[in-house]
């Protein structure tokens, strides 16, 4: 006796997607494509470009102002008053201020000697520096080294005083508050920071504390950053474009028109009442310099940026330590400007356009859209319009533009103009990265607070190897490299970015095929530098 089969009833619509997945598809996305999908993309491509335009108009601003600057504007030293301090014959010392040099630092193995050495050969009395290493290290070894550095320093008669917390409550921000209670320092005028890895000059103070002593409406005197390690890989190279146009251009323009910029941390001094003035460090975002600036700005003070005024400092080189930084940089800002932008528009010591500038250009357009359009506009818009025909984007808008704020933006670093291609993929990479601390910031969500040590490794690579090539001269043995282990790549990979190399490779493929616009050029690079990115092979890898 044959058995019944069962019989199972499969609808229609079933049968079709079971026959021809791809053509269900297909027939689903023609259905929503004209009603939404275009109308949204249409909607992106014009917030984008209004965000490209807003960009482009500060950039051009800034150009114009900076060549007027550089031509016109009288120097630091002739639009304030400047008079050198001179020891007196009767007065001795005493009209020199006593300055208060502090030097945060956070398990700084490899750089902290560089930054206490330097401090303590500032050219200035011995009898008015009080020289001040805020040690918040958690490693016991690295906190015994810095101290006996500073004993060492204190036995050649210098006045440094080595102070740790129970606690690294407020982090950089908590440090710097703490360190400005302490007794020894109540009859300090002025105080200059000094990050681990900085190295002013000898004549850092003598060059900036009498603009502080001669003007009492200046809070802050800011010095430029050099770079030790510029040269040391392709990260860093990239690192140094971005910077020197942020100094060359943006502070110089800040300090010149508005007398105001955002402090950068390091390689300034402040009028000590300015910051007590102000209320102090605070320690509500990661970006405490720019809230003590922006603060102390509100209440009337005025900064003063001299380009000339360099100090030495080093460029995060691994990937790691760059984007935790860039995490950074790009969340407290725009955390800071949701907790101020009320305080700023109420305020009633500033003038209006003062209040536009800090509102509109400095945190608006520098801090939030440059991020925004940057990743939104060049890695999903434009790569979306190819899957979407119907959707235009002008030329004006996807080449032109961004062609001009491009080349304004190299002003700083002629001698890299070769490699500026590269950095405009290299950056298009990182916008992923700032546009989600970005968001970060603005919602005040998840690593909102989140303060990661920029890591330097000083000449520790270096070193490794050449006490390595020593080693095997001496055994005349040529040691292999060791084996990278599956770890340690599985640690470099940054899956984000990989996901976004996927789907710019499918654009350009798509583009390759039925694309008019030769976009796919444009794709298949970014593609790469999105892959390189996402492998970790940026930067060097130790």
């Amino acid at each position: 006796m044959v058995e019944s089969q069962p019989k199972f009833f499969i609808p229609d619509s079933i049968q079709g997607v079971n026959i021809d997945v791809a053509a269900q598809i297909r027939m689903v996305w023609e259905v929503i494509k004209a009603p939404l999908i275009v109308p949204l993309l249409n909607v992106g491509v014009y917030i984008s470009l209004a965000m490209a335009l807003m960009l482009f108009m500060e950039r051009v601003y800034m150009g114009i102002v900076i060549i007027l600057v550089k031509l016109f504007w009288k120097k630091p030293h002739q639009r304030y008053k400047f008079e050198p301090l001179q020891e007196d014959e009767e007065l001795g010392n005493t009209n020199f201020p006593v300055v208060l040099v502090q030097i945060p630092m956070f398990n700084e193995k490899e750089v902290y000697k560089v930054s206490i050495g330097a401090a303590c050969n500032l050219s200035w009395p011995a009898d008015r520096l009080v020289i001040q290493v805020l040690d918040d290290s958690t490693d016991p070894t690295i906190k015994q080294m810095v101290e006996v550095e500073c004993q060492r320093w204190a036995s050649k008669g210098i006045n440094i005083v080595y102070q740790i917390r129970e606690t690294r409550g407020g982090y950089k921000a908590g440090a710097l508050k703490e360190g400005l209670k302490r007794n020894y320092v109540k009859h300090c005028e002025y105080v200059a920071i000094f990050d681990a890895d900085f190295r002013p000059e000898p004549d850092f103070l003598r060059r900036s504390i009498p603009f502080l002593v001669g003007n009492p409406d200046i809070a802050l005197v800011q010095a430029r950053w050099r770079f030790v390690n510029a040269n040391e890989c392709i990260l860093t190279r990239m690192q140094e474009m971005s910077l020197d146009y942020h100094f060359t251009v943006e502070q110089e323009v800040g300090s010149a028109t508005h007398a105001f910029f955002g402090f950068n941390g390091t390689a300034g001094v402040w009028r000590i009442a300015a910051i007590n003035e102000a209320g102090g460090w605070k320690d509500r975002t990661t970006v405490e310099d720019m809230d003590l600036a922006v603060r102390a700005s509100l209440r009337g003070w005025k900064f003063l940026y001299l380009g000339d005024l360099q100090a030495k400092s080093e460029l995060p080189s691994t990937l790691r330590a760059f984007r935790f930084q860039q995490h950074r940089w790009s969340c407290g800002p725009a955390n800071l400007f949701r907790k101020m932008v009320m305080e700023i528009v109420r305020n009633k010591k500033v003038k209006f356009w003062k209040k536009v500038y800090v509102i509109y250009s400095f945190f608006f357009v520098r801090k939030i859209i440059a991020h925004m359009v940057t990743f939104f506009f060049y890695c999903v818009v434009i790569p979306l319009t190819i899957l979407i025909p119907e959707v235009h984007v002008p030329i004006w808008g996807a080449v032109y533009i961004p062609s001009v704020i491009t080349i304004l933006n190299s002003v700083g670093t002629p001698r890299s103009i070769h490699l500026l291609f590269y950095w405009i993929l290299f950056e298009n990479v990182m916008s992923l990265h700032r546009t989600k601390a970005t968001f970060i910031g603005l919602l005040e969500y998840g690593r909102a607070n989140e303060w990661v040590v920029t890591e330097k490794l000083g000449d520790s690579v270096n070193n490794n190897k050449n006490k390595s090539a020593d080693a095997a001269k001496k055994n005349n043995v040529i040691k292999a490299p060791p084996k990278k282990t599956r770890s340690k790549f599985v640690e470099r990979l940054n899956l984000l970015e990989l996901g976004f190399a996927a789907f710019l490779f499918l654009c350009g493929c798509y583009d390759f095929v039925h694309g008019k616009h030769n976009y796919f050029i444009y794709l298949f690079l970014q593609t790469i530098t999105f892959t390189i990115v996402g492998f970790g092979y940026v930067g060097t890898i130790v």
